[in-house]
């Protein structure tokens, strides 16, 4: 298999900013996306930019397409440079908001607050399955447990004929084509919800800590989402790990969990925030969740909460006019129905939603 070496977080960083596809501007062929229906406009002119989640590109597209139908006068620019980079860039205060797959932690949390005076705004935008992607030649059926899982990525497992898959997939016919596993290279939320669920759903196996670098050596590497869907697509035997909504042809592979075997739908996923806690000591304004990677009763416990950080006031008016009513927009049921539509997201309940709406709107200008 192939082995990369770990490269050190700030050259990754750097490395994501650098080679992110196109800058998506609002407005500039998103249209094409089919937004669902134009947004209520609030009449904001404002120009914000964001950088963060790749795993947020689709649906970005299309909230930005609605958005700006309705505020014509108004610009969103985001950059799709991974979850890292964009919460780096965002504490830095290179932009206005930062899309990510993980919250805000340890020295991150406290540098975003003191970019943002006190506190950080912090709402889930969008809810994915992360799947586990394959492209096995003769086999368009997979079943796998996460202890199975976590011996493939971990290296243990290296063909497809393996017992353990095949224990898991009773009478199919699997060949012994050797496994190649595909991670990212860049420091990415998804990874760290991927590494999380492998933590916690098969410690016994999986014995690193949830980490958004990949942590272990071996395998092969790509950079963003769509480097990870690429590289499995290019092969036989390859197998990843990517948000449900980008994976296109490749097979997705079902989780053994218990008696069943759960597909990584939309739905599945969105039973995650009901069975899961807000994290605490983050604060009011934030509604980030520790997930519980456990879960059962139908409930795909590989699942990227995508949010959207913000601060509660800016210097400039119209950037804070415009990061409201463009939040706003965004967890609005309209919204959420527009991202389902275009990127297979979970919408966000109308219970969580009145929740997160209020902290939006204190958003306003310093001063």
């Amino acid at each position: 298999m192939k082995t990369k070496r770990r490269a050190p977080r700030a050259r990754l960083a750097a490395v994501g900013i650098a080679t992110t596809c196109a800058l998506f501007v609002a407005g500039c062929g998103a249209a094409n996306e089919g937004g669902g229906g134009a947004a209520q406009g609030s009449g904001v002119t404002g120009s914000i930019s964001g950088a963060g989640a790749s795993s947020q590109q689709a649906a970005m597209q299309a909230w930005n397409a609605g958005f700006v139908e309705a505020n014509p006068g108004a610009t969103v620019n985001y950059q799709p440079v991974g979850s890292g980079g964009g919460r780096t860039q965002f504490v830095q205060g290179a932009v206005q908001f930062a899309g990510s797959d993980a919250y805000l932690k340890d020295d991150q949390l406290d540098q975003a607050r003191q970019r943002c005076g006190g506190s950080v705004v912090e709402v889930p935008a969008y809810v994915s399955p992360i799947a586990i992607v394959y492209k096995l030649d003769g086999v368009a059926d997979l079943t796998l447990s996460p202890a199975t899982v976590a011996g493939i990525f971990k290296g243990e497992i290296t063909t497809w004929n393996d017992p353990k898959i095949a224990a898991d997939n009773p009478g199919a016919q699997l060949p012994a084509t050797a496994i190649t596993a595909v991670h990212r290279s860049d420091e990415s939320g998804t990874t760290e919800n991927f590494t999380d669920f492998l933590n916690k759903a098969a410690p016994q196996v999986w014995t690193e800590k949830a980490d958004g670098e990949w942590p272990i050596q071996g395998g092969e590497a790509a950079q963003g989402t769509s480097g990870v869907v690429g590289a499995v697509g290019a092969g036989n035997g390859t197998i990843g790990y990517a948000d449900a909504s980008q994976a296109g042809e490749l097979g997705k592979a079902k989780l053994k969990l218990g008696d069943q075997a759960v597909e990584p739908t939309a739905d599945a996923a969105a039973k995650i925030l009901e069975e899961s806690k807000r994290v605490e000591g983050q604060g009011d304004t934030s509604f980030a969740y520790e997930l519980n990677r456990t879960a059962t009763g139908g409930a795909y416990p590989v699942v990227l909460v995508s949010y959207l950080i913000a601060c509660p006031q800016y210097p400039d008016a119209a950037q804070a006019d415009t990061v409201k009513a463009f939040l706003n927009y965004v967890v609005s049921e309209q919204g959420q129905q527009t991202a389902a539509q275009n990127a297979g997201s979970a919408p966000l309940s109308a219970t969580l939603r009145d929740q997160i709406t209020p902290v939006i709107d204190q958003i306003k200008a310093a001063g």
